[in-house]
Order: C-alpha cells, then structure tokens, then sequence
C-alpha cells in the first residue's frame, strides 16, 4: 500500500507559521498607530487574545478528542504541544509588548499596573517558562513523567485561572469582556465532563 503523506501544517510548522503570522500582524497594528503608545496598547490588547484563544485550543484539546473524536479534534490533540508553544509564543509577544509600553509611558503604566499584577503575573510568566522549557521529549523525559504531568497540570489550571481574573476584572468598565469569559469556562467544562467519562466504567457506559 502507499504511504499516506502527512498533513503539512502539523508540528513545529503549526509553532512557526502561528508565530510568525502573530508577530507580523503585531508589527502591522503598531505601525499603523505609528508606533506609538496606543499603538503599543492594542498590541497588549490583541496579544492578550490570541494568548487566551491558543491557550484553550491547547488546553482543551485531549476532552475534546475524547468527547468527540473526529479529524479536527484529533488534528488538535496531536498538535497540542505546538499549540501550546504557540500560546507561550503569542504571550511573549505580549511581554514585549507591555515593556514597550512601560518605556514609553511610565505613568500610565504605572496607573495601569499594581503590586498584585506583577506578583501574579509574575507566577504565571514562571509558569509559562517552565511548561515551555518541557515541552521537549529530552527535557520532558529528564523531569520524569509524574513532575511533567504536576507541572503541566499545575501551570494549565493556574494560567485558566489568570485568564478569568484578567478578563473578569474588565466586566464591569466593559462588559463585552464577558464574551472571553466563554470560550475559558467551556473549556473548563469539557474537562470536567471528560474526567467524568474517563471514571466512568466500561460496562456503565455501554448499558
């Protein structure tokens, strides 16, 4: 039989097509605003969506692919490594971003800013940094498969959780902020319910 080929946008095509195309259009919409300070603040804005946007693709992938297996979901869950490299890419962009902004303008930064978002923040860019440098089968396999898993856990509840604050604090100023609550907490519930699945006995399911 012929060897089937394999898709092209698989693997570290997905990292690097992912985050050239994000830091591209980050260069586009600061120029646009002549790279100026607002300019510079709706790249923190865009950057904070495609972060939140590859963060669930990523961290929702395995329920999906367990409640429903199909092409796209299992498409998902292959590459849900590379969609997470991708996460950590698009928040490191945001980084740069927001460092901008601090040089640009330190009081409004300062105004935007508080001891709680550079401690939490903090924890959270650790985090980032962590699952990132172990998302290589020779750094993975040098923790060991029970440190990668508490990390990787750890890391992935505390990022969703970072994500609901930041958006959440939004609501009330602006309460569109609510629709990015959706796509975070439909997440949360997909592997609620796949947790649930996996528990559930064989024999249970079937009858």
């Amino acid at each position: 039989m012929p060897q089937q080929s394999q898709p092209w946008f698989e693997g570290w095509r997905v990292f690097a097509v992912l985050t050239l195309v994000l830091a591209g259009l980050s260069i586009w919409i600061a120029g646009m605003r002549q790279f100026e300070v607002e300019g510079v603040r709706i790249v923190i804005r865009f950057t904070a969506r495609t972060s939140l946007l590859l963060f669930c693709l990523a961290f929702g992938a395995a329920a999906l692919a367990r409640l429903w297996p199909n092409a796209w979901t299992r498409w998902q869950r292959r590459n849900r490594r590379y969609l997470g490299v991708s996460f950590a890419a698009s928040h490191g962009l945001h980084a740069i971003a927001i460092a901008c902004f601090a040089v640009m303008s330190p009081a409004l930064f300062a105004q935007a800013t508080s001891p709680a978002s550079y401690i939490f923040g903090g924890i959270g860019y650790a985090f980032i940094v962590a699952m990132t440098a172990t998302s290589f089968d020779r750094t993975a396999a040098a923790i060991g498969p029970r440190a990668w898993r508490i990390l990787h856990l750890a890391g992935g509840y505390y990022l969703w959780f970072q994500f609901m604050v930041s958006f959440g604090k939004r609501i009330p100023a602006m309460p569109s902020y609510a629709l990015f609550l959706v796509p975070l907490l439909a997440v949360m519930a997909l592997r609620l319910i796949a947790m649930a699945v996996a528990r559930t006995p064989r024999t249970a399911r079937a009858g």
